[in-house]
């Protein structure tokens, strides 16, 4: 089985998805479209980041990027990386996998939704459905232990409802993208034609 990627891995091998890019695009990319207020990216990562993708590790995880030397325009050579065939199969596996994802964090869900452009409507769907499955059996476990502690101290109390509340605003949103996608008010595919990779 092929060692699973980071989710900054995958917030890479998606932004070479959409096309080659060197490591100072990805960048300006990551900060024009605000992703740093969901991804963990710091600049000086993004080139470690390249170069683990591109040197892979062995027959468990082969190089999910590529790269060559272009010539800038009136300056140096610089690296443009390219996302892989392998790189394709594991950022639509991590982009599933973070859609159905009942306990990852607001993060993670973000990222899976930053990756629809590469994933089919149905395989969104199923994923989106285990993703449900799990937070109404995460809010039902919550509740349990919530009803367990009997009265409790006021801060005990507002971490139960905190809980509860997130997971329910979670779940309604969670139907209405649901509902969206299978009532056709949702374009898909919506951007596909951008990715090298389709």
């Amino acid at each position: 089985m092929a060692k699973k990627v980071t989710e900054a891995e995958l917030t890479i091998l998606h932004l070479l998805a959409e096309r080659p890019r060197h490591g100072y695009e990805i960048e300006e990319v990551i900060e024009a479209r605000g992703m740093r207020e969901w991804t963990a990216i710091g600049f000086s990562s993004i080139y470690y980041l390249l170069n683990k993708l591109e040197k892979g590790g062995g027959a468990k995880r082969p190089a999910l990027a590529a790269s060559r030397l272009e010539q800038g325009a009136g300056g140096p050579a610089r690296k443009v990386y390219q996302i892989t065939p392998a790189g394709m199969a594991a950022l639509r596996e991590g982009a599933l996998a973070a859609l159905a994802d009942a306990e990852g964090g607001n993060e993670t869900l973000l990222l899976g939704l930053a990756n629809l452009a590469v994933l089919g409507k149905e395989e969104v769907m199923a994923a989106l459905r285990v993703q449900r499955q799990g937070l109404i059996e995460r809010r039902e476990r919550v509740a349990g232990r919530a009803a367990e502690q009997g009265p409790m101290p006021d801060f005990v109390e507002v971490l139960f409802d905190y809980s509860q509340r997130m997971m329910a605003a979670r779940l309604a949103w969670l139907e209405s993208f649901m509902d969206r996608i299978e009532s056709g008010r949702f374009e898909w595919p919506f951007t596909r034609e951008l990715f090298d990779g389709e």
